[in-house]
Parts: structure tokens; C-alpha cells; sequence
């Protein structure tokens, strides 16, 4: 391995070298693939669906189920990877991402494009928990990880940001399935070069996969995000609190089980360490935040203001920037501040974007929400290195890859938590405020399509006449507003909670995050 020894301190630790910056790159390239693929789909829903022709059911499965599937293999394909080997694992997940979506970019019919994001989801759960453990183990030194971990995040982000982007410029051009083909030049460079670059590791004395620990992990996890994504979409019904209890049976039977196998496929002791336990709240909280607050914006831009998704992508596009310059950022700042005060700072500065979100209005607020979503991302970038870094940090190197799968687990639970929570009360009072603020005489079947969802109500009100059409979308855009303006105070508590928190649990760590974790 081309590499050099920092002899800086006590411990001689080997340094990074060409070959594993060049792995780093390629790793990052796969992960900005990976963060493009959950949001690049949601823009060409509309193209999707006067081709396809969907049902309702349907078209939910085509946007969710690549999330359940991510979220449900996490924890066993991290851990696979620590036994059959990481960049094993890497190569073929990205292989069979190329294969199904070059597959789902021409598939005909709606049932074929559900079970390709299905895979593709299978295929996706193979990188965040094989390139971050694979990161561990290139980047050795602290401060180089730190870096490291800084553009591992960054490349998240990017691809979450000009997700949106390239798939307006794509669907201005071209048919919905053209979204797709953007990930397989990204995953052939992989596997070109990622054999020459990417070091291979595994537990050397790592047991079998159970079979029976790997099928109980994936039902919790797909069986709680289910139940969390349901309640968002369509209250607190049955079918949600059934699999909400189901996934938690289910969990409970996971975790029994570890404990009592020899060879569990995770090490709940990871759990004993203070840490690590702080780290991941803080994480999942962090997401929570995210996810609830971008849960709203696109929505805003788009049926709030009127704008188009490309212009709706340009306007996100500089909190994605923010997001890469402040998770860059982190590895020179946790250098000289504790890592308590670099997260507490951060979650603060996070609460200030988000009360700037509650004074936006129907009208001239895109200058208002580019600005706090830049302070937001800002805020919240160094806060996702330093807390993976504790995550993954904590774990022996022979456990990074069940490790990591449980930071990306905490993170696809976090999301999922903001999206039910904050959307439950985005949609309870949506609906209560149209109650009482719809204008007189409107036809029932209208009534209920407007109280459905924002994008329904605009629908319906250009069907409509004149002046009643106008009433019922100004009455639906100011009751999405009320919705969005809570949950803006509502995540800005929960950060500020966060903020303390941290500072106070963690000010025990030094500068440096990951040296005294061992």
C-alpha cells in the first residue's frame, strides 16, 4: 500500500498515500450516485406517470420501496461485508445497480419498474456500509480520516443536491427512464477501478451469516419505515400502528437473539459504549431535522410559489454547496475545538435557519428559504462527520462494516421518523385549517381532493371556475404554510434540545475525533 507514517505522536499510525485518496474519489463517486437515486425519481413522477398509467398504490411503491429495501439491508449487508469482504461486496452491488438500471430505465410497465427499484434498493444497501467501512480501514490516521469522512459526507450531499438538477436538465430533454441511466458510467468507473485501488477486508475469524438474524433485521427495519411512511400519507390508521407493532415484535425477537448467539451478526456491546449511543442520537435527531425540513421546501417552491422543477433544483442547488464547504470544513475545525462544541454550535446554528423558516410567505420567499436552507446545511454538515465518525470509530476494524450499517440505519430511521412525525402534523393541520377556511358551494368530490394533499388542491382548483377555483388555492397554499411554519418550530426546538445536549454529554472528548475511542 502506497503510504507514509506520521510519527507526529507517540503512536507511529500509517498515512494514507496516492493509491488511497484515488480509492477515496471512486468510493465518493458511488456514494454520489447512491444520494442521487433517492431523489432524482421524484421529479419525473409526472412524466412516469402518463407513461405507465400507475395506480395510486403503485406509484407510491415506485417512489418508497427503494427506501424500505435500503433501510431493511443496512445491517446485514454491513456485516456481510465484514465477512465475505467489503470491496467484495462494493463491486457486486454496484454491478447489479448498472445492470437493473439500465433495466428500469426501459421498463414498460409499472409492476417491472417496482421490482427494479426494489433491487436497485437491494444493490444500494451494499455502498453507504462498504465504502465507510472501507474508509476506515484506507485512513488510518485521525486527522486524514477526518477528511476522509468530511467527503465521504459532502458526497452525499452533492448528490442529493443536483439530484434535482440533473434530473430536470435530463427530463427537459429526454423520457422519465433517462433519470436512471445517469448511474451507470459512475458504476462502471467503480468497477474498473476500484480492484486496483480499493484494499480488500474481512473479519478473519468472523462466523456465518445467520440467515434467521439477517431475515428478523430486515422485516424490523422494513416493517418500521413502512408503518412511520404510512402514517404520513395517511394518518394513524390500522395497517400503520399494525406494522409499527409488528416491526417492533420483530426487533425485539433481533436483538434476543444476539444476545444469545455466540457469534451474533451484531455486537450489541457497541451499545454499552457512551459514544456511541450520544453519537447515533444525535445522528438520527439530525437527520429527523433534514428530512422534515426538505420534506417542505421542494413542496414550497414548486406549489407555493409556481416554480418549475428546474428552477425548484437551481433553488436547492446552494444548500447542497453549503452542506459539501461545511462537512469539508469540519475535519480543520475538530482539530483545535472538542467535538461537543463543534456539534453544538452546529445544531444551534441549525435552529436559527429553521426560525427563519417560519417567517416565509406565499409570496417572495425563495431569497428567505435559499438563505436559511444555506445556514441550515451549514449547521448541520460538520454534525454528520464527527457523529459517524464516533459511530464507526467506536467499533473494533473488524466490526466497521456492522458498524457503519447501524449509523446508516440510525440515519434511514431518521429520516423516516421526520417524514411520519412532522408530516402527520403538516397534514393534521392542513386539513383542519381547509375546514374552516374552504369557500362555500365547493362539489364534495372536490372538497376531498383538495383536503388530500397541496398538489391535489392544485390540481383541482385549475379544473375549477373563476374565482372559486383562485379562493380554494390561495385556502390550500395558506394552510400548507401553517403545516410547514410549525414544523419549522418544532425541528428548531429539537435541534436546539440537541445542541445542549451535546455540549454537556460529550464535553469530555478531546480535539480529534476517533483517538481515545479504543
Amino acid at each position: 500500500m502506497d503510504s507514509t507514517l506520521d510519527r507526529t505522536s507517540d503512536t507511529v499510525r500509517p498515512r494514507a498515500g496516492r493509491r488511497e485518496w484515488i480509492g477515496l474519489a471512486v468510493l465518493a463517486l458511488a456514494c454520489f450516485v447512491y444520494a442521487m437515486d433517492l431523489t432524482v425519481l421524484h421529479l419525473a413522477v409526472p412524466m412516469l406517470s402518463a407513461d405507465l398509467h400507475p395506480t395510486s398504490a403503485q406509484l407510491l411503491w415506485i417512489i418508497d420501496v427503494y427506501g424500505f429495501m435500503v433501510a431493511g439491508l443496512l445491517i446485514t449487508m454491513g456485516t456481510l461485508g465484514d465477512r465475505i469482504g467489503r470491496r467484495r461486496i462494493l463491486l457486486a452491488g454496484a454491478a447489479a445497480f448498472a445492470v437493473v438500471s439500465v433495466i428500469a430505465a426501459f421498463a414498460p410497465t409499472a409492476e417491472l419498474l417496482i421490482v427494479c427499484r426494489a433491487l436497485l434498493g437491494i444493490a444500494g444497501a451494499t455502498l453507504a456500509p462498504s465504502t465507510l467501512s472501507l474508509i476506515f480501514n484506507m485512513f488510518r490516521d485521525s486527522k486524514q480520516r477526518s477528511v476522509a469522512v468530511g467527503v465521504w459526507v459532502g458526497a452525499f450531499s452533492a448528490g442529493g443536491a443536483v439530484g434535482p438538477l440533473f434530473g430536470g436538465v435530463l427530463l427537459e430533454q429526454f423520457w422519465w427512464g433517462s433519470v436512471f441511466l445517469l448511474a451507470v458510467p459512475v458504476m462502471a468507473l467503480l468497477l474498473v477501478i476500484g480492484p486496483k485501488v480499493l484494499p480488500e477486508f474481512r473479519d478473519p475469524e468472523a462466523g456465518k451469516l445467520d440467515p434467521v438474524s439477517a431475515l428478523l433485521s430486515v422485516a424490523t427495519m422494513i416493517a418500521l419505515v413502512f408503518g412511520m411512511k404510512k402514517i404520513a400519507q395517511d394518518g394513524l390508521g390500522f395497517a400503520a400502528l399494525l406494522a409499527l407493532a409488528v416491526g417492533t415484535i420483530v426487533g425485539v425477537l433481533f436483538v434476543r437473539r444476539q444476545l444469545t448467539r455466540p457469534d451474533p451478526m451484531l455486537d450489541l456491546r457497541l451499545f454499552r459504549l457512551g459514544a456511541f449511543r450520544l453519537a447515533l442520537l444525535i445522528n438520527i435527531v439530525g437527520i429527523f431535522v433534514a428530512f422534515g425540513y426538505f420534506l417542505f421546501v421542494a413542496q414550497y417552491f414548486q406549489l407555493v410559489l409556481g416554480l418549475s422543477a428546474l428552477a425548484t433544483g437551481v433553488a436547492l442547488a446552494p444548500s447542497g454547496i453549503a452542506f459539501i464547504v461545511g462537512s469539508q470544513m469540519s475535519p480543520l475545525i475538530i482539530r483545535v475545538v472538542r467535538p461537543a462544541y463543534v456539534i453544538g454550535v452546529g445544531m444551534a446554528i441549525t435552529a436559527v435557519g429553521l426560525l427563519m423558516m417560519t417567517r416565509v410567505g406565499l409570496t417572495g420567499g425563495v431569497a428567505l428559504t435559499v438563505a436559511a436552507s444555506v445556514i441550515i446545511s451549514l449547521g448541520l454538515a460538520p454534525v454528520y462527520g464527527i457523529t459517524t465518525e464516533l459511530i464507526v470509530g467506536a467499533a473494533p476494524p473488524e466490526q466497521a462494516g456492522a458498524a457503519a450499517g447501524v449509523s446508516e440505519t440510525g440515519a434511514e430511521l431518521g429520516g423516516a421518523l421526520g417524514i411520519s412525525i412532522l408530516g402527520s402534523i403538516s397534514i393534521a393541520l392542513y386539513r383542519g385549517d381547509l375546514a374552516d377556511t374552504l369557500p362555500a358551494g365547493l362539489p364534495a368530490e372536490a372538497s376531498r381532493s383538495v383536503r388530500d394533499t397541496l398538489g391535489a388542491a392544485v390540481q383541482t382548483s385549475a379544473e375549477l371556475p373563476g374565482q372559486l377555483g383562485e379562493a380554494v388555492l390561495l385556502a390550500a397554499r395558506e394552510a400548507f404554510l401553517h403545516g410547514m411554519q410549525v414544523t419549522a418550530w418544532v425541528t428548531a426546538v429539537a435541534a436546539a434540545v440537541i445542541s445542549v445536549v451535546a455540549v454537556v454529554r460529550l464535553r469530555h472528548l478531546p480535539t480529534g475525533v476517533g483517538e481515545e475511542l479504543h
